[in-house]
């Protein structure tokens, strides 16, 4: 179902792409990403399921692997990959990097990989992009629903499965890229508030919902809960550069639709003067 002219509809990847007109997730597996405060806050984590199944290992990485080769053969990535080789990208780029030559990236809420589609073409891409670009260092992933057999599976693919549930806090004392597409809007506003300082955002790049349609939902419906987890999306929205990914195929609308990539330019504390920390 699309989106109306009057809501913003974003998939809900715990039921495999259903639609909702409220941009936090809803339902019983909604993510436990609460507000929190202070870094102490967060928890040790590791999956609740520990039984070693070769079998559904070998069926999920069949899985994958056919997801890969899918996006990758794909009109959508070979569409993305071309943009992130244009100028106004690789300018954007450059000012993160800044002198170093490499990033990490860092991937909060991809959700389940073994029981969806959604999740299975945003860690693809993610994987994809890390082959393709040299300046993509390590890939880190965290979930609170992951499985044992899907944290496996994502160290085989070369990603490192997070011990620690950083609730989206990560401080970018280097440069870094998070990629997050179809998060809550509560988990981009940790993320912002942990990095709040005109150093930390510059050296932050981020994919995923697009902080222009946060702004524009916020402004027609003023009475919803995004409103209350969505004021360091808005404050940014002064300094911030979005560069809009096409979906260009149906096929890949319901993970990357409304996604963009952000990058950060404040140039002065003054900025950031919107809320008492």
């Amino acid at each position: 179902m699309a989106a109306s002219a009057k809501t913003v509809a974003i998939p809900d990847q715990s039921n495999n792409g259903d639609w909702t007109v409220v941009l936090p997730r809803r339902g019983k597996q909604r993510k436990n990403f609460p507000k929190l405060r202070n870094r102490e806050d967060q928890r040790t984590w590791s999956p609740t399921d520990q039984a070693n199944d070769t079998i559904r290992e070998s069926k999920l990485l069949q899985k994958m692997e056919m997801c890969i080769k899918k996006l990758e053969s794909s009109q959508f990535y070979r569409t993305l990959v071309e943009e992130l080789e244009t100028v106004p990208f690789l300018e954007s780029l450059n000012r993160v990097l800044d002198s170093e030559s490499k990033m990490g990236v860092v991937i909060y809420g991809v959700g389940s990989i073994e029981n969806y589609e959604n999740p299975r073409l945003q860690l693809s891409l993610a994987i994809l992009l890390k082959r393709k670009f040299s300046w993509i260092e390590s890939l880190e992933v965290f979930d609170p629903i992951l499985s044992a057999t899907e944290c496996r599976l994502m160290e085989s693919f070369g990603c490192s499965v997070l011990s620690v549930n950083e609730q989206g806090r990560r401080c970018a004392e280097k440069p870094t890229m998070f990629f997050m597409p179809h998060c809550e809007a509560e988990l981009y506003n940790n993320l912002l508030q942990e990095n709040w300082k005109v150093k930390l955002l510059n050296h932050i790049m981020l994919f995923g919902n697009s902080f222009e349609i946060y702004e524009q939902f916020v402004s027609e419906f003023k009475n919803s809960p995004v409103v209350d987890s969505s004021n360091f999306i808005l404050a940014s929205r002064k300094f911030v550069r979005e560069i809009k990914i096409k979906t260009v195929s149906d096929d890949y609308f319901g993970a990357f639709h409304d996604s963009s990539w952000h990058f950060f330019s404040p140039v002065s504390p003054l900025e950031l003067k919107f809320i008492d920390l």
